[in-house]
Parts: C-alpha cells; sequence; structure tokens
C-alpha cells in the first residue's frame, strides 16, 4: 500500500495505509500546495521517512517541530517555547547537542542575563527532548546552565498587598491576595477553574496546574474567602480572569504606580508567603508541602538571612525570663528611687 493523491478545493491532499501488515499506519493529511509535482515530493518524502522511521527506529525521522507537537498535545506549558521550535524546527532531535541548545540561547537571548537564557531558551528546549526521552523516542539531554547572578528577590507583605488592593481591580487585587495567602505560582492562580477548584464553603482550593506535576489541595484562610466571595465570578472564564501572564502585566504595574507603592512582579507575593512562614518559624519540610516545593529548594530559593544583630535577644525572650528579670531589677529599681 501507499499514499494517493487526490485533489480538494484546487490544493493536493493525500491519504492511505504504508507500512509491513503488523506495522500499518493510515495517514492523512495537505500537502498545501496546487502543483501536483511538489505534492508529489512531498508525498514520495512522507513515505521514506515512515520507512527510516520503521528501520531505523523513531530516533531517525524524529524532528525538535515533531516533538513539540507532542509536548503541546499532551498539555505541556508551551511558555516560551515558540522562538525555541522556530529555530529547531526541522532538527532531528539526535542531532541536537547540548552546545547546539546554548548556542541556540546565545543567538536569542544573547543580550540577556544568564538567568533568561536559562529560562527562555535552554528550559522549553530540555524539556521538549525529555518529554520525547519518556516516551521511548530519543535519549534524555541534560544541559549547563549559564552562570546566573544571584539576587535576592524582594517578598510582599500584608502590607503592600492591601495597598496594591486600593487601586487595582477588584479581581486583579484579590489575584495578588491569593498569592500572598496560598504561595501560589502565578501561573497557577492563572489556571483556577472557579467551578470545578473553588469550594469557598470549605474554605479550600484545588491547585492542579503545578510545576511539579501533582495537584494539592490549597487552605484559604477567612480573609481570602471572604475576597472571592465578593467578587465577580463570569461562566467559562478563570477565576482571575486573564489567561495569559503577560496579558495582567500592564494593569499590574499601573495598580503598583497608583498605589505609590514599590514596584514587585506577581512572583512576590508567593515569595512573601514563604519568607513569612520562614520567619514566623514555621519548618521547611511543612512549608515545601504548602507551597509545592523540596525542603532544599524552600531554603536555597527563600532561606535569605535577616539583617538584624539583635536577633539573640529572642533566645531570651521568653515569658519565664521576662519575670525572672523583673525579680532581679526590682530591688535595684527600689534603691535608686
Amino acid at each position: 500500500m501507499s499514499l494517493k493523491l487526490f485533489r480538494r478545493s484546487g490544493i493536493w491532499h493525500y491519504r492511505g495505509t504504508i507500512g509491513p501488515p503488523e506495522r500499518r499506519a493510515r495517514l492523512r493529511g495537505s500537502t498545501k500546495t496546487d502543483d501536483k509535482a511538489a505534492a508529489e515530493r512531498q508525498v514520495s518524502e512522507i513515505e521514506s521517512q515512515y520507512w527510516r522511521g520503521h528501520f531505523d527506529g523513531p530516533q531517525a525521522i524524529l524532528t525538535f517541530e515533531v516533538a513539540a507537537q507532542k509536548y503541546r498535545a499532551a498539555g505541556k506549558s508551551a511558555r516560551f517555547l515558540d522562538p525555541v521550535e522556530k529555530y529547531l524546527a526541522k532538527t532531528l532531535i539526535k542531532d541536537i547537542k547540548p552546545s547546539r541548545i546554548r548556542q541556540m540561547a546565545i543567538e536569542l537571548y544573547g543580550h540577556c542575563s544568564g538567568a533568561t537564557r536559562n529560562r527562555m531558551g535552554i528550559t522549553p528546549a530540555q524539556a521538549v527532548i525529555n518529554f520525547a526521552a519518556k516516551a521511548e523516542l530519543c535519549p534524555p539531554i541534560r544541559v549547563e546552565r549559564f552562570r546566573e547572578d544571584a539576587k535576592v528577590k524582594e517578598p510582599a507583605t500584608l502590607e503592600w498587598v492591601q495597598a496594591f488592593r486600593t487601586t487595582a481591580s477588584p479581581v486583579l487585587g484579590n489575584y495578588a491576595l491569593f498569592m500572598f495567602l496560598t504561595g501560589c505560582r502565578p501561573s497557577e492562580a492563572l489556571a483556577i477553574d472557579p467551578e470545578r477548584d473553588l469550594n469557598l464553603k470549605a474554605g479550600t482550593c484545588i491547585i492542579r496546574n503545578t510545576k511539579q506535576g501533582r495537584q494539592r489541595k490549597a487552605h484559604l484562610p477567612a480573609m481570602l474567602v471572604a475576597a472571592l466571595a465578593n467578587m465577580p465570578i463570569e461562566p467559562g472564564r478563570p477565576l482571575f480572569w486573564y489567561r495569559h501572564y503577560n496579558d495582567m502585566q500592564w494593569p499590574w504595574h499601573q495598580a503598583s504606580k497608583r498605589a505609590g507603592i514599590q514596584r514587585l512582579t506577581p512572583h512576590c507575593c508567593r515569595h512573601g508567603c514563604v519568607t513569612g512562614l520562614l520567619r514566623r518559624g514555621i519548618d521547611v519540610v511543612t512549608i515545601g508541602k504548602l507551597v509545592d516545593m523540596t525542603p532544599e529548594m524552600v531554603l536555597e530559593t527563600y532561606g535569605h538571612a535577616m539583617n538584624d544583630p539583635t536577633l539573640t535577644d529572642r533566645l531570651v525572650d521568653t515569658p519565664l525570663t521576662r519575670a525572672l528579670l523583673e525579680v532581679v531589677e526590682s530591688p535595684i529599681k527600689t534603691g535608686t528611687t
């Protein structure tokens, strides 16, 4: 059997069955051309690719473009993927080496920091290839990251969030409060379906679109439940209306400007949640479970030192020590009056 051409609305299409009896594949599609000779060449190449894959394995024909399509179809995050996919489109996965991915990141984002090259270049490329590797279509790949300058992120505080809410829309203001009180990532909060995930009566919300690939149930403090209960919810739209992170950046920063407060990113609200819990003495294992991180990640990302040399006073600042100090100091105070 082979693929046959047929014409529809002036464009040549193909369909048919190809392969040995025990592994036949039914294919159909459009050549997107009205030139029969060009269409025949396309069909010949499709058949050739199939047989190369049959005899030499999937690595012989798997391109980055096809792997990216499978990655998207599985519902994986495609953020930053478009430029990478365009750059590597027809390249066979087997020919993509770590050095090639680093070079791609430099060419696409040479004017940016190492952190940006890692996040927007290396991460999406490696994610697609390793997704294909899990399906046994190719070997996994590991790419050395560019050096990143360590920067301590400024955590949002409840005071900052409340000031932000005075000038932001109810939707955007509650988005900030939600991340601060649940430790959600910005993308996780934007993916919440109010009908499916939100239970205000129980004070809980299911977080499905997590970075670690496992859903969790977040507790909603009373303040957050009250705020969400008074927020307009539109059927068919996400809880916080915005479907993409980039869509809310402009109104977010405009609200900060109107409030006259420090310009912080949405992620700083999650940062404020974790930092606040750490400074209240909650252990890193518990925090990690609450915000979908390993204890090591909590310490590495959020465990910053507090610049206060008087913190050692807390070692003796207890009700018992305060009572003892009052007893010891009372005769001295009496003698000096």
